[in-house]
């Protein structure tokens, strides 16, 4: 197994520059940068909608020659007449952009080998520092969400295997596919009515990870207050991922109870106990372990967007949406870069798991 873990993680760096390299250029080729957005900033074309100019941008803009009544830029970027020449070279060499984007994108990899994600534009601050402020949000809900998926959808899934055909398994095939149906940001919204005050009742809290006075709480307060905090957005999160893992455990154990094993294993007078956790339960558990990390990957960035901004939560989700939105390419490329090496990661473990659960599989020999 060694020399296969060694072979996944000597792949992994191919497979992460080819990544890299698709979304750089197809990023960088994208209209809208970020010099466009100042220059519509300045000459008045996008008003608020281009954003604020940060520290950064605004301190290392000043030696620049101001914008010239009468003056045209003479470049490619739309809305530039009025804006000194000077000012826009300026401002494309204070991005990098002075460079052929061959160079930059070596020079990014350069960087990203040595974790250095680089600056954002907008905020002024290191990537890799945001990118550790806004991660335990997006762990605290990609995590417990997972857990919460399948804690209730295994054991369901089983239930629903035992007595299939039966009323319990029609009602909670009911209940799992209208769960699944509505939009997880809509059922945030109905509980955010319901019990955080939007109308009716105020039980649990509408912002924030933890309460402001938690630094003061006992340590027995402290995990309250941030369990009392992530009820409603772990409740969001997991509502939809119910119906796939419950069906999928369901129809696994199903194939696996009409194996013949079962039949013997029934014959030697086994209880019903213990032939599905003794023996069933083993590989039926191959497909749904198979599903764990796109799961967690798909909770923990992917599926957090709209939640963190229903419920105020400052977290990874909000941050590559915001990005996006301001062309920001060190944010954009760096949480890419941390999200696909992490997929990776779990891809690698995901197989790991495969051994565990069953010792039979050997990708060594394949």
């Amino acid at each position: 197994m060694t020399a296969y873990i060694l072979r996944r993680l000597a792949l992994m760096v191919p497979t992460l520059f080819g990544i890299l390299l698709v979304n750089f250029f197809i990023i960088q080729m994208a209209p809208g940068g970020p010099v466009e957005q100042i220059v519509a900033q300045l000459t008045g074309l996008a008003g608020d909608v281009a954003g604020r100019v940060s520290g950064r941008v605004g301190q290392e803009a000043t030696p620049a020659q101001p914008p010239q009544p009468g003056t045209t830029a003479g470049s490619v970027y739309r809305g530039a007449e009025g804006l000194d020449p000077e000012f826009i070279k300026d401002l494309r060499a204070q991005f990098g952009f002075d460079r052929p984007i061959h160079e930059r994108f070596f020079k990014m990899c350069r960087d990203f080998l040595r974790f250095d994600l680089g600056r954002s534009y907008y905020r002024n601050e290191s990537v890799a520092r945001l990118i550790v402020e806004k991660l335990p949000v997006s762990v605290s809900l990609g995590v417990w969400s997972t857990l919460c998926i399948y804690l209730v959808s295994i054991p369901l899934g089983i239930r629903k295997a035992v007595r299939d055909g039966s009323r319990f398994d029609a009602w909670t095939s009911v209940l799992v596919v209208a769960g699944n149906a509505v939009p997880g940001f809509l059922f945030g919204i109905v509980l955010v009515i319901l019990f955080a005050g939007g109308r009716y009742w105020q039980l649990f809290p509408l912002r924030g990870l933890v309460s402001d006075h938690w630094a003061t709480l006992s340590p027995l307060g402290k995990v309250l207050d941030y369990a009392w905090h992530m009820v409603l957005p772990v409740t969001t999160m997991s509502i939809g991922g119910f119906a796939g893992l419950a069906m999928l455990t369901k129809n696994s154990f199903l194939d696996q109870i009409r194996q013949q094993y079962v039949l013997t294993a029934y014959a030697k007078g086994c209880s019903e106990r213990r032939v599905l956790y003794g023996h069933v339960f083993r590989n039926a558990m191959l497909i749904v372990i198979a599903g764990f990390p796109s799961t967690l990957i798909l909770t923990l960035f992917t599926g957090s967007v709209l939640v963190e901004v229903i419920f105020s939560l400052d977290g990874l989700g909000l941050l590559g949406f915001e990005a996006a939105m301001k062309r920001d390419y060190p944010v954009m490329m760096g949480t890419l870069y941390i999200f696909e090496l992490l997929t990776l990661l779990l891809g690698l473990l995901n197989d790991i798991l495969y051994t565990v659960v069953d010792p039979r599989i050997d990708f060594e020999r394949r």
